[in-house]
């Protein structure tokens, strides 16, 4: 059976949690929920976490979508899609989204596509390409990108 935190004690394991790693506060609210805490208690206890700067959505999202962007390659759409998933507002998606440069982003996208296509050991020319276009639309590019990229590959076998 789950122990009974009282509010001390759950802000001390709330903050162990949030200085493990970055957290936004869906997370934090539904661990606090697990922990039987009732809403009141929650909401005092992530306001404290706010205030001692446990708990900083914004740098959540920066953090969260550089760490997807440079070890997952993941592309803005995916990225946008699992920060509104995860409540976080418009606003701070567009910021964080900064954190991922132009050349950044262009040059994971070359990497990633080319790797794709000469990973791919598809013989049938239309299966290949949908297989390569459903990789990388999952992975969360742009559909251009991603339709001008199967063009100039093909172009080249």
């Amino acid at each position: 059976m789950n122990p009974i935190f009282s509010i001390k004690d759950a802000t001390k394991k709330i903050e162990h949690y949030c200085a493990y790693q970055e957290r936004c506060h869906e997370e934090v609210e539904s661990k606090l929920r697990s922990m039987k805490m009732d809403s009141d208690e929650i909401d005092q206890i992530i306001a404290r976490l706010i205030s001692d700067n446990f708990l900083n959505e914004e740098r959540f999202a920066c953090s969260f979508a550089r760490g997807k962007h440079r070890i997952k390659h993941w592309g803005t759409i995916r990225i946008t899609n699992e920060l509104k998933f995860r409540k976080i507002n418009s606003r701070l998606i567009t910021t964080a989204l900064k954190e991922i440069t132009i050349e950044e982003y262009l040059e994971t996208f070359e990497k990633l596509s080319n790797r794709t296509w000469e990973n791919s050991s598809e013989t049938n020319a239309l299966k290949k390409r949908k297989k390569f276009c459903d990789n990388l639309l999952r992975k969360g590019f742009e559909s251009n990108l991603v339709y001008e990229k199967v063009k100039e590959l093909e172009a080249m076998e």
